[in-house]
């Protein structure tokens, strides 16, 4: 145990921002760098040590956070790494991207505030990059199997590590330009810049994984001739068909999906373009959806000039403390104000679109809606209540209804599909075709970065199995495995 007092003692204090006014100027991460390390410790001591640690059960990955929690607050940063990897190929990405489900189910915050163990999980590795802990790990002998990975998000990018670590030889298929999936070209650098990446994959070729760009499997590739050049298949190819808004006016410029716009953005920051095509700069911004993403929306608006920002959500407002019929250690839906909410920008709840006004070029001018409220368990528009606001930029945010199909991928495989039109898999995440493999969203659905990581490793045991009739890599989760909600 850390410090047996530690929860008694030592308050619980997360990282520090940027001023507001600072941080608009610019890209960068919001948080004051360094600003961790002078705390982290006794943060860490805070950790009591549980019999039952049930923030492995928060955490898909099963992270073993009491003992990395240990070594950091003895301030013994490679053992703190060494556990930290040992069921987390990239938990920089998580430290700053994951909502932390672990700490929800942190038995300490049952009466108390919980661990910071994402501040915890964050520091520790970005110790480590700094000490160059973090070295690759390259096969002690190939398999001779070959692997083709469809997507370089997390967890196409775990599944390719993991494979490759196992001696096989894996390349990694990505449409985009850059590797890396959403990480790239959906998380603004405000919240994790770029250099995460590049240097996590510049660690994997070291490793002997190979990257493809600029092909996309369907198009560029026929699908059903990829799976006779190689032993196997992993698709990894997200959820990334968004999901519209049907109502009149949606056929005016400038209403966009958020993945149209964000990437842009990203793309700015890369040196594609000095100016994005996309702009908030000088209007008035309307962001559509409630959620992580739409709070990126706002942050990116807010950095680009927008006359004023709007975030709408038709759900009533959570509140700020657990909902008694969502107990710990569940995940509970609770008022979140994000960076991105501290930096400008009016929220509001329980409103629905009704329909966009356009000006005589085509392009919108307002956002018309109406207030909700749930009767009888369905949402009704609440007579009287009908207004319409400026909006000369929409963005919609209101999540992703599953994986492309328009591009031919699982026609051309001939993948069977599950009620929920994900790609359907079994107990080892193999799809109904012979070495062919799905992880993370694309069979899922739309979920959490941790769980797309926890997937990609799951899924490389059961292509391991396949390769070599067994395996001795880890298998955090099923495919039927699901958050801890009620």
């Amino acid at each position: 145990m850390a410090d047996p007092k530690g929860f008694l003692t030592t308050g619980r204090e997360v990282a520090k921002t940027r001023p507001v006014a600072d941080r608009l100027k610019d890209w960068n991460e919001v948080y004051v760098p360094g600003s961790l390390l002078p705390i982290i410790s006794k943060q860490a001591g805070r950790c009591m040590d549980c019999g039952i640690p049930f923030c492995h059960n928060g955490c898909p990955l099963g992270n073993l956070i009491p003992e990395w929690n240990d070594y950091a607050y003895r301030e013994d940063w490679s053992a703190a790494s060494e556990r930290l990897h040992a069921t987390n190929n990239f938990p920089e990405f998580t430290g700053r991207l994951c909502p932390a489900p672990c700490e929800s189910a942190c038995v300490l915050g049952i009466n108390q505030p919980a661990v910071t163990i994402k501040n915890v999980e964050v520091s520790i590795i970005d110790k480590a990059w700094d000490t160059g802990d973090v070295k690759p790990q390259p096969p002690e002998r190939l398999s001779g199997k070959t692997v083709a990975v469809i997507g370089s998000g997390p967890a196409g990018l775990a599944a390719a590590q993991q494979l490759t670590r196992a001696g096989h030889t894996v390349a990694v298929y990505e449409r985009a330009d850059r590797i890396g999936g959403l990480l790239r070209y959906g998380i603004p650098e405000f919240k994790m810049e770029k250099v995460h990446i590049n240097r996590r994959i510049e660690q994997m070729r070291a490793e002997g994984t190979k990257f493809r760009t600029e092909i996309e499997i369907g198009r560029d590739i026929d699908a059903a001739k990829l799976r006779k050049r190689y032993d196997a298949v992993v698709i990894a190819a997200g959820a990334t068909v968004s999901r519209d808004l049907p109502v009149p006016g949606r056929e005016l410029n400038g209403i966009h999906f958020a993945m149209e716009y964000l990437p842009l953005a990203n793309k700015v920051q890369e040196g594609d373009f000095v100016a994005p095509p996309i702009t908030a700069e000088g209007k008035h911004v309307i962001v559509i959806g409630g959620g992580d993403t739409g709070a990126d929306c706002v942050g990116t608006a807010n950095r680009q000039g927008a006359a004023s920002v709007t975030q709408l959500e038709i759900m009533p407002r959570p509140g700020d403390d657990r909902p008694a019929g969502q107990p710990w250690p569940t995940f509970p839906m609770l008022y979140k104000v994000t960076s991105a909410h501290e930096e400008g920008g009016e929220r509001v709840y329980s409103v629905s679109t009704t329909h966009f006004e356009g000006d005589e070029d085509g392009n919108v001018q307002f956002l018309h809606l109406v207030e909700v409220e749930f009767k009888d368990g369905k949402l009704e528009q609440k007579p009287g209540t009908e207004r319409k606001i400026p909006a000369q930029l929409v963005t919609l945010a209101m999540g992703f209804t599953g994986t492309d199909q328009e591009n031919g991928l699982v026609q051309q495989f001939g993948l069977a599909l599950d009620e929920r039109g994900n790609i359907a898999r079994d107990v080892d995440y193999a799809t109904n075709v012979g070495g062919v493999y799905v992880a993370g969203d694309a069979g899922r659905g739309q979920s959490l970065i941790v769980w797309a990581i926890a997937e990609g490793r799951s899924a490389a045991r059961g292509v391991d199995r396949f390769l070599t009739g067994a395996s001795q890599l880890p298998a955090p989760i099923r495919p039927t495995d699901r958050a801890l909600t009620v």
